[in-house]
């Protein structure tokens, strides 16, 4: 029996991910077990709509890119998440709606600017007490484009992981706890920003199925996620 529903959202008008399709499949599976409904779209209108309907617990934009919403779903996001709603943005959504600041608050004051070579990196899970991040190891070996982003967010959220950019090539933010997957609230709303998922794989790996997941439960308002 689900308890409420989902909207993922995937629209992009810059670069596009092939992992886009893998991620949509690992959510609905993931949402199910949550006892989630799930609505995919590409649609500005339709997510408003949604966001708008009785039942949705969360939108996630899922590896989006661009300005891709107009300014009614603009409008309607804003009320959605300070109203209560949940919103997940996965991988390069914290680089999208760069021409609306509002956006950028809610992804935490920060948004994507860059990444090197994608290539194996060890994030280091910072809160184990997060559904997020509650079963990851300690020390986690991955492979991902490793994001850079405006500023260090730390000041104002709650970072569940990070990653030594000495344990990799290429980073320029120049930190040593480089946040790579962080929370808070907006308005009355929860916002979780994970920069990791760039593979198609990755959304079949087991750790990264389990990271999602609890993103997704957290995001929701499941009922064994804490406030924060």
């Amino acid at each position: 029996m689900t308890v409420g529903r989902i909207v993922v959202f995937t629209r992009t008008t810059g670069y596009r991910h092939d992992s886009i399709p893998d991620a949509v499949a690992a959510l609905g599976e993931l949402a199910g077990e949550l006892g989630l409904a799930v609505r995919h779209t590409e649609e500005p209108a339709v997510l408003a709509q949604e966001l708008a309907a009785d039942g949705c617990v969360a939108a996630v934009f899922a590896s989006t890119s661009g300005d891709v919403l107009d300014p009614a779903a603009r409008r309607t996001l804003e009320a959605y998440v300070r109203g209560g709603g949940g919103f997940l943005a996965l991988h390069s959504a914290a680089g999208t709606e760069r021409g609306w600041p509002w956006f950028g608050e809610l992804l935490g004051g920060v948004r994507f600017t860059r990444h090197p070579d994608p290539q194996p990196g060890t994030v280091l899970v910072e809160d184990r007490s997060h559904p997020a991040t509650a079963a990851l190891p300690t020390s986690w070996s991955w492979t991902d484009e490793w994001y850079d982003f405006t500023a260090d967010p730390r000041a104002g959220v709650r970072v569940l992981a990070s990653i030594d950019e000495h344990c990799y090539e290429g980073g320029e933010m120049g930190l040593v706890d480089h946040p790579l997957v962080w929370c808070h609230r907006v308005g009355a709303g929860r916002c979780l920003v994970t920069a990791l998922g760039h593979f198609p794989q990755a959304y079949r790996e087991p750790v990264f199925r389990t990271h999602l997941r609890g993103a997704l439960e957290w995001t929701a308002g499941g009922p064994s996620t804490p406030a924060n």
